[in-house]
């Protein structure tokens, strides 16, 4: 993946849910890699994720270039979770479609939370998430 994109018209990009277009964990990996995530995460334990959540893969031709899920139980709550984007291909509004194609996966969900780095708040706020200082993140590892 060496070509720089020119827009959605000029490539063979696809938008498509887990059911609709499946993908082994090896290809999650490597867009892993590329962002420099999870390099702990083995390929079993992410192929065993992939079948238990909501995902949507960014295809150009057959190479998986950007990935999000959301964490849910499927009727009042889901959490929005990994939208990577293979870095020759961001900035380049493939993240808004991802979490767009997401959030049409997820209409039938009361609540719809996520967290994310600062610098992406105004990213969440175009597709109408809101920033809340009535609650805290708190993580226990």
């Amino acid at each position: 993946m060496n070509e720089k994109p020119k827009g959605d018209d000029s490539l063979n990009m696809q938008f498509l849910s887990f059911s609709e277009r499946p993908f082994k964990g090896t290809e999650l990996m490597m867009l892993y890699k590329n962002a420099g995530w999870w390099e702990e995460r083995n390929e079993q334990d992410i192929e065993e994720m992939l079948k238990q959540n909501i995902s949507i893969g960014a295809w150009i031709d057959d190479n998986l270039i950007g990935f999000a899920r959301a964490i849910s139980d499927n009727k009042f709550r889901a959490y929005i979770e990994d939208v990577v984007i293979h870095n020759e291909f961001q900035h380049t509004g493939i993240g808004t479609k991802l979490v767009s194609k997401l959030l049409d996966e997820l209409t039938h969900i009361d609540v719809i939370s996520l967290f994310c780095g600062e610098d992406l708040i105004s990213f969440y706020e175009k597709n109408n998430f809101k920033f809340s200082k009535s609650q805290y993140v708190l993580h226990r590892k």
